[in-house]
């Protein structure tokens, strides 16, 4: 006997609400296998909550993952952060594309989907997230104008690598100011002749209410911006010339702090490279 799915609703809901290709949102989850668990996790996260979890999802249209292996984790500043304690936690990240205006709809399924995922005791316990956020974006920056990939594009291009940077505002009423300062000179400046090819912005949405226990409430959703620099090179043979220094030159303007600057390659989808190279 054929499981009812309900399939006469999705007809229903694809007649209404939008449905274009901007990113207008993200979420952006940086987690910590605990030791011993590397390789469990990273098959877990790969061959079952990367599709379950994220993009059998309704509304989530590109999603990609990254890893730190211990040089690119010992590259991280400043320390102490506010946000990975210590610095060099949180080898994995995972970054997805949702569609514009589709959050409220995509969290309903979200929050559902993972109580049913925890209740069939699918979901890998023996982990910390250590940076998990919903975002809405703010801004992109393109090093090349109107030539080259799209934001829409990041995470099916075969970028090299990323760099997660998370900024702070002063106070809360500057974080406008500040989006305008990185967005209008700091950001074109540094993409200028660099291997990064585009910056994304991003400011924090809060968690539901009835969200997981093990993720914790989103901080500084009033002063925060999250920023994924794509590259076309590894981190490691820019990380001079494009990447250091960033940290004095937010608080040089004046309008907040930089308080996480950390380089990921992309992981190989299928395999376990760079599981051995965590610690």
């Amino acid at each position: 006997m054929t499981e009812d799915t309900r399939s006469g609703t999705y007809g229903e809901l694809a007649a209404v609400g939008p449905y274009g290709v901007r990113p207008g949102h993200a979420l952006i989850t940086m987690v910590e296998p605990h030791p011993g668990q590397e390789h469990a996790y990273n098959r877990w996260y790969e061959d079952d909550h990367f599709i379950a979890g994220a993009m059998a999802m309704p509304w989530i249209f590109a999603g990609r993952r990254w890893v730190a292996t211990r040089d690119l984790q010992l590259l991280r500043y400043p320390d102490p952060s506010a946000v990975a304690r210590p610095v060099t936690a949180g080898c994995y990240l995972s970054t997805y594309w949702l569609t514009e205006g589709r959050y409220d709809d995509h969290m309903r399924w979200t929050v559902a989907i993972n109580r049913r995922l925890n209740s069939d005791d699918r979901v890998h316990q023996d982990r910390t997230h250590v940076f998990t956020a919903f975002q809405d974006h703010e801004a992109t920056v393109y090093r090349d104008g109107a030539a080259g990939p799209r934001d829409f594009h990041a995470l099916d291009h075969p970028y090299a690598g990323l760099v997660l940077q998370v900024i702070d505002a002063a106070e809360p009423g500057q974080r406008a100011e500040l989006l305008e300062w990185l967005r209008t000179r700091q950001l074109p400046a540094r993409l200028a002749g660099s291997r990064a090819a585009l910056v994304t912005a991003f400011r924090p949405t809060p968690l539901p209410a009835d969200r997981m226990a093990y993720v914790a409430q989103v901080a500084g959703v009033d002063t925060r911006l999250t920023l994924l620099w794509f590259l076309e090179a590894d981190p490691r043979d820019c990380w001079a010339d494009t990447f250091e220094g960033l940290d004095t030159e937010v608080a040089a303007s004046g309008l907040g702090r930089v308080e996480l600057v950390a380089p990921f390659i992309p992981t190989v989808p299928g395999t376990d490279r760079y599981v051995d190279q965590l610690r």
